[in-house]
């Protein structure tokens, strides 16, 4: 099981930061390092308003904005990254973070929960042909099959997420991540937003995860926008003490209950029925993306990549069409009124 540590953004846009984490996480033997490439305007409308957070209501467009960085500051990452021993991995979340991305000349692309819903972006990586690590939190077995669908040409790893923070250790059902790669025909592993350093990895570690994706920190008490659900350098290192201690057991279901206790193993492993967790019903469909105004429109404007977008919609504004249309959009005429952020609705199009 390859084990990543999630760092995102928690460097705050210091190197200085990413490197003092870089030196605890390879140091404590994970194998790769994951960062995101942030672009306010490609991730949200700046009318998306508070959003809630770990660290608590955030205005999430002006915090993305504070993080924006030069291509120099990710080659820097990659670098230092490499340097330790570790692979480097990194999300874009729109067209041109991957460009970016794509001329570094990088082995792997994270697609992150919400974004599995961004067709254009999902055609593009495909395009691209770099190999991808998709997170499925929040989205159904149909938007999975659908992403697995535009990604057919390349090799996929998916992981099995829970969208909430923290998300409860038993809306896992990890049970469900071999009904996952049967209907995917992908490896699976599992991005793992709990907060107990040991029950979810383990016991994913037992049913076979290809991959654990863990958001790490160097302090709970820090700024970074993940820090209050990630884990500290004590609590990593003993992850992945436990796991590599585990390592030779040929009896995995066996030795993770003697660690866990049998009831709370049973808790996690769940159905092994695909659907979403408890915990993410309220977020689907705005957490995900849709097609957005990016500017005050009156009828006879015309659609185009000036005046829509595909964003997270989030808690504020309402929902839009679906990703997957975005090319039919294109040239069509506006009927009605729609301001600037709110979701394009057929009712905004049709007469």
């Amino acid at each position: 099981m390859e084990l990543v540590a999630e760092i995102g953004t928690g460097h705050n846009g210091n190197i200085s930061v990413a490197c003092r984490i870089l030196d605890a996480v390879a140091d404590a033997g994970f194998e790769c390092a994951k960062f995101q490439w942030v672009i306010a305007e490609e991730i949200i409308h700046p009318k998306a308003g508070l959003v809630p957070l770990p660290g608590g209501p955030t205005h999430l467009y002006d915090r993305f904005l504070s993080l924006e960085r030069p291509p120099e500051f990710y080659h820097q990452l990659k670098t230092e990254t490499e340097a330790r021993g570790m692979s480097f991995l990194c999300t874009p979340f729109g067209l041109t973070s991957l460009e970016y991305l794509v001329a570094m000349g990088v082995a792997r692309i994270k697609i992150a929960s919400p974004e599995l819903s961004h067709i254009p972006l999902l055609a593009a990586v495909s395009d691209a042909g770099v190999p991808v690590i998709a997170s499925t939190g929040v989205n159904t077995l149909a938007d999975i099959d659908e992403a697995n669908r535009y990604l057919a040409g390349i090799d996929v790893r998916f992981l099995h997420c829970v969208t909430a923070y923290p998300a409860p250790e038993t809306d896992y059902s990890l049970r469900s991540l071999e009904t996952r790669s049967r209907a995917t025909g992908r490896c699976w592993g599992v991005s793992d937003h709990s907060l107990d350093p040991l029950a979810v990895p383990l016991v994913a570690w037992s049913q076979g995860a290809v991959m654990l994706e863990k958001h790490v920190t160097l302090s709970r008490e820090g700024d970074g926008l993940d820090d209050p659900v990630a884990l500290e350098p004590a609590q990593f290192r003993h992850m992945i003490g436990e796991i590599r201690s585990l390592s030779t057991e040929t009896d995995r279901h066996q030795a993770v209950t003697e660690r866990l206790g049998s009831q709370r193993v049973e808790a996690i492993l769940g159905s092994s029925v695909i659907r979403l967790a408890d915990s993410e019903h309220e977020n689907y469909g705005r957490t995900n993306r849709s097609i957005h105004a990016t500017k005050d429109l009156i009828p006879g404007d015309v659609l185009g990549g000036d005046t829509m977008a595909v964003l997270r919609t989030e808690k504020v504004l309402t929902p839009g069409i679906h990703p997957r249309m975005f090319k039919t959009l294109i040239g069509k005429k506006i009927t009605r009124a729609v301001e600037s952020g709110a979701g394009i609705t057929w009712d905004d199009i049709l007469s």
